[in-house]
């Protein structure tokens, strides 16, 4: 073979590197994106999803208290359907278009075995109506009718066997790491909750390196060091704090959030108001909170003498 003929087979290989190259331009898996789209379904009757607050008020969802807003994504992370980040993957901030998902891939095709009738007597007797959204041995359905003591009841997604159709706008790439903490909150909780990242100092246990004249069998020794934790600081409100999804998955959030924006540990702090300087209800008439003087204060006012009370207390214990 001569030289030319071995360099052939590496001038391809470079040129579908490069190619590769090419190809990797624009937004990738991973990367945070800023969303607007609205989609409905392909026959244009039902409004799936929108960030648009003009399209949630003429649809009248405007009042579910939910924030129409743009949304953070992350490419390949499966947040929006595959066909629409296919669609995204490789444009650039600015780039629109519309996608259309097959119902197969969006909500499923719909199944007619999933349709099955119960006794009305498994339904709270608040839900027994046509269109009532229940639980049944642990699956999720709705009545399509009820008669008598029976209900037919709908396993299928609403709207399985629709196509929806995705409009939509990218606003642009996120950088900023709060930023994408806070989109991947609102995303996971439908809401964002006040957070920041600072850089911490703190305490911890490393293990000494132990010398060659040590006994293999002995216990590992460790030793104190300061190391920097970059710490995302998270203020928990009650909306927050009684929000279900985070109550059921608040390890698997913080750790997801973890991973995708490159912190170390995630901090939740609890805030108490003040209650504008009054006392504690309930306990000695509301004087729980006062010190030492206010407490002799309020005696001499109820005419009462403390060494009397303190003589009858050493009394009782001799």
């Amino acid at each position: 073979m001569t030289e030319e003929q071995e360099a052939e087979p590496a001038e391809q290989a470079d040129d579908v590197a490069e190619d590769v190259d090419e190809d990797a331009d624009g937004l990738q898996n991973g990367d945070f994106v800023e969303l607007e789209y609205t989609a409905y379904t392909s026959d244009g009757d039902q409004l799936v999803d929108t960030t648009d607050p003009d399209v949630a008020e003429e649809e009248g969802v405007d009042d579910q208290g939910q924030e129409f807003k743009p949304r953070t994504i992350v490419l390949g992370e499966g947040h929006i359907f595959e066909d629409v980040e296919e669609a995204i993957t490789g444009s650039e901030a600015g780039d629109e278009g519309t996608v259309t998902v097959a119902a197969e891939d969006a909500f499923g095709e719909y199944d007619a075995d999933n349709v099955q009738t119960v006794s009305a007597e498994k339904i709270d007797e608040d839900d027994r109506y046509p269109g009532a959204n229940i639980q049944i041995d642990g699956e999720q359905g709705y009545i399509s009718t009820i008669i008598g003591g029976r209900a037919r009841v709908d396993f299928n997604h609403p709207l399985a066997g629709e196509d929806v159709e995705y409009e939509y706008e990218i606003l642009g790439e996120v950088d900023d790491r709060e930023q994408k903490a806070a989109g991947l909150f609102e995303m996971f909780l439908g809401m964002e909750p006040d957070l920041w990242i600072e850089t911490d100092e703190v305490e911890e246990e490393v293990p000494v390196e132990p010398d060659e004249d040590d006994d293999e069998d002995a216990e590992p020794e460790f030793e104190t060091e300061l190391v920097e934790k970059e710490t995302l600081y998270l203020e928990a409100t009650p909306q927050m704090t009684m929000n279900q999804q985070w109550m059921m998955g608040k390890q698997q959030i913080a750790q997801q959030i973890m991973e995708k924006v490159d912190v170390d540990r995630v901090i939740v702090q609890e805030v108490i108001d003040g209650m504008g300087g009054m006392g504690m209800g309930g306990m000695m008439g509301g004087m729980g909170g006062m010190g030492g003087e206010d407490i002799e204060e309020a005696l001499e006012d109820a005419d009462v003498d403390a060494d009397e009370i303190v003589e009858e207390l050493e009394g009782a214990d001799e």
